[in-house]
């Protein structure tokens, strides 16, 4: 009898979604929390048979609200950025994924600001760390709504561009205070451009995007670029976003390469 197809340990968490993504699979194996038939898997090369038991042991201490705490986890490791001890301000928090992340990376307090109403996470509506701010419309936030000067913005907003966001995040930042957005295409770009199912695949228009985005910053705010990468989780419609980082200190050793992002995002993202 043949013996069963063997794959990567790190694509067979993906495809019985026992991880979201790569990243996400080679981390749980880093942190030795996977068994194959019940021994420990060590690498994320490592080749299993297709039919093999994956147990996968739950840690207690990562239980986020949603899918979308992995774009600004891998925001705050690739920007080096740290919320501990600072005054944050989540822009579109919605059921709380960034509020999340921001608390467990241990920020004194977080305004989680949203338009709707009633999609807070309980958990997180209940912490005495978070200031809940709903059916308030981030473009109108001034200083004055805010107890503390704010030290560290981010922002998952959807249905308005990131260039509207960028004046009210001028006015609420501390003069030293750094943001951490993401940069979502399919409302940067003309209707028209957005293809079917609202999704926008060209790398044409993503660099487009970013292009915008960076040169907006330079051009009509005190901002300056200090990071840009791609987010390790599609949209929910399943949209390629990136991830920016701007500061207002000049960044001399960082020059962003646009093209160079949406490559990486776009190879990412690939399906063979």
């Amino acid at each position: 009898m043949a013996s069963s197809k063997k794959k990567r340990i790190d694509s067979l968490l993906v495809d019985r979604r026992l991880a979201e993504f790569h990243t996400k699979a080679q981390t749980l194996i880093s942190e030795g929390r996977v068994t194959a038939n019940g021994f420990p898997v060590e690498k994320a090369a490592s080749l299993i048979e297709s039919g093999a038991f994956i147990e996968v042991r739950e840690d207690e201490g990562e239980r986020w609200v949603s899918r979308g705490a992995y774009k600004l986890l891998k925001a705050l490791d690739v920007f080096s950025v740290s919320p501990e001890s600072k005054i944050c301000v989540d822009i579109g928090a919605s059921t709380g994924g960034f509020t999340n992340v921001l608390l467990c990376r241990g920020a004194r307090k977080v305004y989680a600001v949203d338009v709707g109403y009633g999609q807070l996470a309980w958990s997180l509506r209940q912490n005495g760390r978070v200031a809940v701010m709903e059916r308030t419309n981030a473009r109108t936030l001034e200083k004055e709504h805010f107890a503390e000067p704010i030290d560290l913005a981010v922002a998952d907003a959807s249905f308005i561009s990131l260039k509207l966001l960028l004046p009210p995040l001028q006015r609420i930042l501390s003069p030293e205070g750094e943001a951490v957005l993401l940069i979502k295409p399919q409302f940067e770009v003309e209707k028209g451009k957005v293809g079917k199912g609202g999704i926008v695949r060209s790398k044409d228009m993503h660099l487009s995007v970013l292009e915008n985005i960076l040169s907006f910053c330079s051009t009509a705010t005190d901002f300056q670029p200090a990071g840009l990468s791609f987010s390790p989780v599609t949209g929910q419609t399943g949209n390629i976003e990136f991830l920016l980082h701007l500061s207002r200190s000049p960044q001399r050793d960082f020059i962003p390469v646009p093209g160079q992002i949406v490559e990486e995002a776009h190879l990412f993202f690939r399906k063979d």
